[in-house]
């Protein structure tokens, strides 16, 4: 083999080991962190996230928990407390909404 298979070889088996740990850190939502947002009354506020720090999953491109890739993205929610959502303003103008846009 030679040294520039080798080479990449390593290259790829890193960036698996590096994706597959990043995908562990980021698990869905448990039953119970649902559950305990709703007895809180808390509801989900989509477009609102930084990125990074979504609730769950944000649609194509991402997978779960903080893997929004870009602020307010449209398809990524947070929990907010009930009743708030479509009054938070983003700095662009438009407004959280309780479905992914």
């Amino acid at each position: 083999m030679s040294v520039k298979n080798v080479v990449s070889s390593a290259v790829l088996a890193s960036a698996m080991v590096t994706a597959l740990a990043s995908m562990a850190g980021a698990g869905p939502l448990t039953k119970a962190e649902g559950e305990a947002a709703a007895a809180a009354h808390k509801e989900k506020c989509f477009g609102v996230a930084l990125k990074g720090q979504n609730d769950c999953a944000a649609g194509p491109g991402t997978t779960c928990q903080g893997t929004s890739t870009i602020d307010f993205q449209g398809n990524a929610w947070k929990f907010v407390q009930g009743g708030t959502c479509t009054s938070i303003v983003l700095p662009n103008g438009k407004h959280g909404s309780l479905k992914a846009t």
